[in-house]
């Protein structure tokens, strides 16, 4: 069997074609790579640049000199730690609620399989399909006035928390990932004795890091760059994350200190990808697979 290319091997043998497409597959990396790391290094460059460096000449390497200071200014002067804690409390808080939903709502519809269970995920599967700017204003009034208790949830974690649990992608995935899994080691615990919760946690959870680790990964960053909702159920400036005060202490802050606050809250989520890379493309790798 032959491979078919749009340049064939006998093509490619030729030294003027095969050094024309190595300076093709060149320029084209170098091309993904600017497009890719050329915004975070000039966020990096505007960071550590001095106001006035910026303003008059913002493709300049540092005309007046690296400025370090900046990083550090920062987090007194835009008072860093507090949005900072901030936006880790939120994340952790939506990452812990969107698995434990998740996590269970795929195992009652992949493994327990109820009768309903059918139903259930073409519901859920059908959530997809609505925008979610078209549930924005009934969730919004639903924090506000809780249909039970009457309460409200505004300036509470459980309003930023409670909604980012309720996702239906993630629980299409983590479903497709148990589907996969095989059936004899559920018949074989149920012939032991073992009940759903340990079947739960002794063999689904252990044999599902990878898929976990992805919706863990995508539903940290997703809150992490959250915007529109904190800024909806979080009027208090002291619970507000980083998405949202940043924005609001822009017009009373020194430009040269809100691009070192923005380089700090793009490189936290930057370094998890770049830490965990390996584990999401083979967690995305084998959620796409089918089991044979």
């Amino acid at each position: 069997m032959t491979e078919r290319a749009i340049i064939s091997d006998v093509d490619l043998a030729r030294p003027l074609v095969r050094h024309s497409m190595r300076i093709i597959r060149g320029a084209v990396f170098a091309g993904l790579l600017v497009a890719g790391a050329g915004p975070m290094l000039w966020l990096f460059k505007a960071a550590t640049s001095d106001t006035q460096d910026t303003l008059r000449a913002p493709f300049s390497l540092w005309p007046s000199g690296v400025s370090w200071d900046n990083l550090i200014g920062a987090w007194p002067r835009l008072d860093m730690g507090v949005y900072l804690w901030n936006t880790v409390v939120m994340a952790a808080g939506s990452w812990a609620s969107t698995l434990f939903v998740c996590v269970t709502g795929a195992y009652v519809l992949s493994v327990l399989r109820p009768r309903w269970g059918g139903v259930l995920s073409a519901l859920v599967l059908a959530t997809l399909f609505i925008p979610s700017v078209v549930s924005l204003v009934p969730l919004y009034l639903t924090v506000l006035d809780l249909p039970v208790t009457g309460g409200s949830l505004q300036n509470t974690w459980l309003a930023v928390w409670l909604p980012a649990a309720a996702n239906a992608f993630n629980v299409i995935v983590i479903k497709r990932f148990f589907d996969a899994l095989p059936k004899e080691l559920f018949e074989a615990a149920r012939a032991d004795g073992a009940g759903p919760v340990r079947m739960l946690v002794s063999i689904v959870l252990p044999l599902s890091r990878p898929i976990l680790g992805v919706v863990s990964l995508l539903t940290v960053v997703a809150s992490w760059k959250e915007f529109l909702w904190p800024l909806l159920v979080l009027p208090e400036p002291t619970m507000q994350p980083l998405s949202v005060a940043l924005p609001r202490v822009a017009q009373t802050s020194e430009i040269s200190l809100l691009m070192a606050a923005l380089f700090i809250a793009v490189l936290i989520p930057v370094a998890l990808f770049l830490a965990f890379q390996k584990q999401f493309l083979r967690g995305v790798g084998l959620a796409g697979g089918i089991k044979g």
